[in-house]
């Protein structure tokens, strides 16, 4: 059985790079996904879905992350964490579809 893969290359444009909170953000909307979601950084491979693995990565301002998943909803996933990585982590709107945070 094949699953739709799919795969885009972003780039952090943060100052504070991907710290605490937008490794939460990107973590908590991975989560809202069922594709299995990784990204890469050089020769380091993570779970997107969780926090801690997505701040292994080191990501400072500048930085390029592979985003990868496999699924039926690959294509929507890596859309929509792409977003959330180009506002700088500011389009709280993505998360939580219409509350305010």
């Amino acid at each position: 059985m094949d699953m739709p893969i799919a795969q885009r290359t972003v780039v952090i444009n943060n100052p504070q790079g991907l710290h605490a909170r937008p490794a939460e953000m990107f973590a908590r909307l991975a989560l809202k996904f069922d594709s299995e979601i990784e990204v890469i950084r050089e020769s380091l491979r993570v779970d997107a879905k969780s926090i801690l693995h997505v701040l292994t990565l080191g990501a400072a301002q500048g930085t390029e992350l592979v985003l990868h998943a496999r699924g039926a909803d690959a294509e929507a996933a890596l859309e929509a964490l792409s977003r959330l990585v180009d506002s700088d982590f500011t389009a709280d709107e993505t998360l939580s579809q219409g509350s305010q945070g």
